[in-house]
């Protein structure tokens, strides 16, 4: 019964008499999207979560009807960018190091692409790909204060938190015995991907978790949060296993309040891994013996390929390369044709060696980038929430890298626009700082006028 992805059974009641039906989920997606439009037009920053919404939970995805393949997101990114012209708000865009490099990278890619080898396939993935950046810029132009960054992670975290949740029960519903599958016809359909994008969620809900005071929203955080990581262990994907260890250590040495959270991980963790069947942890075990593993072995032959290609084009050969006749030319065993499963040789297949530099080059400004903000941020108590956002937004990002060397999803929205979070964060911090020194400065010009005329009282008073 469950043969299918579980998330179209096992949660959907994919049942075929109600595909082209129209269905309750149908108008009411519809619904909240155009009903919300008009005040896109008055505030793009309500725009910037309805999109956000739309492109991490994909609600329409869930539904049977006429909205499961309706352009919801273009029609939002239209009325964004409609009021973003409108606005009199001031749009600027702090040109960090992080955007510097991404603008780089954006430009060799559309380079890449004039040069594709698959000149179809190619520029069919640059359409999906300068879309996602146009919307990390204008995310960064739109969301510069607290509210709007706040109400950005709270939908982000939940719009991917509803397939941990779901995804949790799931896996202890059934035993573990099924993989869990994301939203059909998204980036995070398939186990390895939903796996890749719940590993970068669980430190976004451990940030709400910390900086929530009310007890029922921190209890269903912290629910949520468990749920998503048994979700990750059984969508049985060998890479979100490897991603979500790394994730976790860095989860505890990133916190504030860690001890109450080594405590549930010495609990949990080893009654979920227990809880899951044996063959689980057959799959699991072959981490071990990949060479006696097809799967594996598939994936290095794909590795292998990446390099040999970009060895020999400085350009890679663009997107989508990794096709029959690319592993005929440069692969060691021609035949046994991959995707590339890493997001580093993904890159590198596709945008050469210059390519992997400048993906591998962002990674690292953002992450150091972060650290600078937890050490500066943390000593104001009104900045105080930056330094927590900034703590478990690089242990996101360094559970992307960890997972990502393992999963290809080297062109996911989550990525760059947690790298826009950063950015923010960044002009917030130097904003805080500005207005900081100039209160110092006034503070001390009122204090030297107040010595100053203390001194010429005393004259005066010696004078008579």
């Amino acid at each position: 019964m469950c043969s299918e992805p579980i998330f179209s059974i096992c949660f959907n009641f994919h049942i075929t008499s109600q595909k082209n039906v129209f269905s309750m989920r149908d108008l009411f997606v519809t619904l909240v999207v155009f009903g919300t439009l008009p005040y896109v037009l008055k505030r793009p920053q309500i725009g910037i979560l309805l999109w956000g919404w739309l492109a991490y939970m994909n609600p329409h995805k869930l539904s049977w009807g006429f909205a499961h393949d309706f352009p919801f997101s273009q029609f939002t990114a239209i009325f964004i960018l409609l009021a973003l012209f409108f606005s009199k708000e001031p749009k600027k865009i702090p040109w960090s190091i992080e955007l510097r490099v991404l603008m780089v990278f954006i430009i060799w890619m559309f380079i890449t692409t004039l040069n594709a080898h698959y000149q179809e396939l190619a520029w069919a993935q640059w359409n999906k790909v300068w879309k996602i950046q146009l919307m990390t810029f204008v995310t960064i132009i739109v969301m510069q204060d607290k509210w709007r960054v706040q109400a950005m992670v709270w939908v982000i975290a939940l719009s991917l938190g509803f397939y941990g949740f779901k995804g949790g029960i799931f896996t202890v519903m059934t035993g573990g015995s099924y993989a869990v599958y994301g939203p059909s016809g998204t980036f995070i359909y398939g186990n390895n991907e939903i796996g890749l994008a719940l590993i970068m969620t669980i430190p976004l809900i451990r940030y709400l978790h910390l900086t929530t005071e009310h007890p029922l929203f921190r209890l269903g955080l912290l629910v949520t949060m468990w749920l998503t990581v048994i979700a990750v262990i059984g969508t049985q994907s060998r890479g979100a296993l490897v991603g979500i260890a790394c994730m976790g250590f860095f989860l505890v040495l990133k916190s504030r309040n860690r001890v109450p959270m080594i405590l549930l991980m010495l609990i949990l963790v080893p009654i979920i891994i227990g809880f899951m069947p044996d063959t689980w942890h057959d799959r699991m075990g072959t981490i071990q013996t990949y060479e006696q593993d097809g799967s594996a072995m598939g994936r290095i032959n794909a590795w292998w390929m990446a390099f040999n290609l970009a060895r020999e084009n400085m350009l890679g050969w663009g997107f989508e390369c990794f096709q029959y006749f690319t592993f005929l030319r440069y692969a060691p065993q021609p035949e046994n044709v991959h995707d590339a499963h890493s997001v580093y040789f993904e890159v590198l297949g596709e945008h050469g060696f210059i390519g992997l530099a400048l993906f591998l080059l962002l990674g690292f400004v953002t992450l150091k980038s972060c650290g600078k903000i937890i050490k500066e941020a943390k000593q104001a108590i009104e900045t105080r929430w930056m330094s927590d956002l900034a703590a478990m937004l690089q242990v996101s990002l360094l559970g992307y890298a960890a997972s990502g060397a393992f999963l290809g999803l080297a062109y996911f929205d989550l990525y760059y626009h947690l790298v826009a979070l950063v950015v923010i964060l960044k002009a917030l911090l130097a904003k805080h700082r500005l207005e900081s020194d100039v209160e110092i400065s006034a503070t001390d010009s009122d204090s030297s006028l107040r010595r100053s005329g203390d001194r010429q009282d005393r004259r005066n008073r010696s004078a008579v």
